[in-house]
């Protein structure tokens, strides 16, 4: 799926596309994941702080135990502390570049993912390489939004963290992640793939049109 990625894009003709819109192509919504869910639910920063707080509280409790000075114990508190604090604060700065540095984009062609802390680049998904989507809830409205690819399409999940489903290595789905309001992102993407569908389906449509129509027969009353 190489053809789907691009890397050189520094001047945007259109914030989040690589390129101009083709004819007929429209922008139907764009949006940012949320640094805050990103922190708590991307980089898990409730469960390393949980990790920290029970290790101060080890701490504190065997030092207690072993006979340990209090000034002894309150170092070694203080010292978890300030690993703490750096870490969480590490992981508050890494969510807020990738919210920074974010834009996600649905058209009634395609989804277009900008991102990239380190290395920015686009991955570009058109309509007819999407196989299925799938919404996870975060609490509220929240939650990330999982496009699954059809068979040969494939891509990189270390190249895509964190904006790719967890836990799906072998076949890698990229994800608009950590959305305020998900479900009403997810219904525009849901409506905008369908139509592409029916207009690419193939079948037979009706065409609505003002023109008059004439009549080639004629209906005559019964008696």
């Amino acid at each position: 799926m190489k053809q789907f990625v691009t890397r050189e894009h520094e001047i945007e003709p259109v914030p989040g596309l690589p390129g101009e819109l083709p004819e007929g192509e429209q922008i139907l919504w764009q949006g940012r994941p949320s640094a805050g869910l990103v922190a708590r639910h991307g980089l898990k920063s409730r469960w390393i702080g949980a990790y920290f707080l029970i290790l101060a509280v080890w701490a504190a409790a065997s030092g207690l135990s072993d006979g340990q000075p209090i000034g002894g114990i309150v170092f070694s508190v203080a010292v978890l502390t300030m690993l703490a604090a750096i870490v969480l604060g590490m992981i508050e700065f890494f969510a807020w570049a990738v919210e920074r540095t974010t834009l996600y984009t649905i058209t009634n062609e395609r989804v277009v993912m900008r991102f990239g802390v380190a290395l920015s680049m686009s991955l570009n998904l058109p309509f007819n390489q999407i196989n299925a989507v799938s919404l996870g809830k975060l609490g509220g409205k929240a939650g990330t939004i999982a496009i699954g690819l059809r068979p040969g399409q494939r891509l990189s999940w270390l190249v895509q963290w964190p904006h790719v489903r967890g836990w799906r290595f072998a076949a890698p789905e990229p994800s608009l992640i950590c959305l305020p309001d998900a479900d009403t992102v997810c219904d525009i993407l849901a409506v905008a793939y369908a139509r592409y569908a029916s207009v690419h389906s193939g079948h037979p449509r009706l065409v609505v049109t003002n023109e008059p129509i004439e009549a080639t027969g004629h209906v005559a009353a019964a008696e």
